[in-house]
């Protein structure tokens, strides 16, 4: 299986630090497709983490079709089309993580964070 790690000193949520390795490791295929994953309550006592947080990070990738949750089959990496087009919605929140992750890093204030989000949306409306 795939070394995941979570820093507990990252401000991006711990769910959101799994979701993203395993979506990926799924995209890049060093998950692939049929490939089981752990339990839940496996993948949490070996965190760290809390049952809740693995679930959440879990439903985000099914919701995502990137998994399959089944109480018969267990958690497997889902088959995707190869010429599927990426969430926008995902990768407008990812983009988004990583915003906020970088802001607070350097001590950003919440209104300095959005101050500068929205310059930069202003000049790039005028570009």
């Amino acid at each position: 299986m795939l070394a995941i790690r979570v820093d507990p000193t990252d401000p991006t949520p711990p769910y959101e630090q799994l979701r993203r390795q395993l979506a990926d490791a799924i995209t890049v295929d060093a998950l692939p497709a049929g490939t089981r994953l752990p339990t839940v309550r496996q993948l949490a006592g070996d965190l760290g983490l809390a049952n809740g947080t693995v679930m959440r990070a879990y439903v985000e990738l099914e919701s995502a079709g990137l998994i399959s949750m089944a109480r018969a089959r267990g958690t497997t990496v889902s088959a995707r089309p190869s010429t599927e087009e990426p969430n926008p919605r995902q990768v407008l929140t990812d983009a988004a993580q990583e915003y906020l992750a970088k802001a607070r890093r350097v001590g950003a204030s919440d209104d300095a964070t959005l101050r500068a989000l929205t310059e930069a949306m202003r000049g790039a409306r005028t570009s």
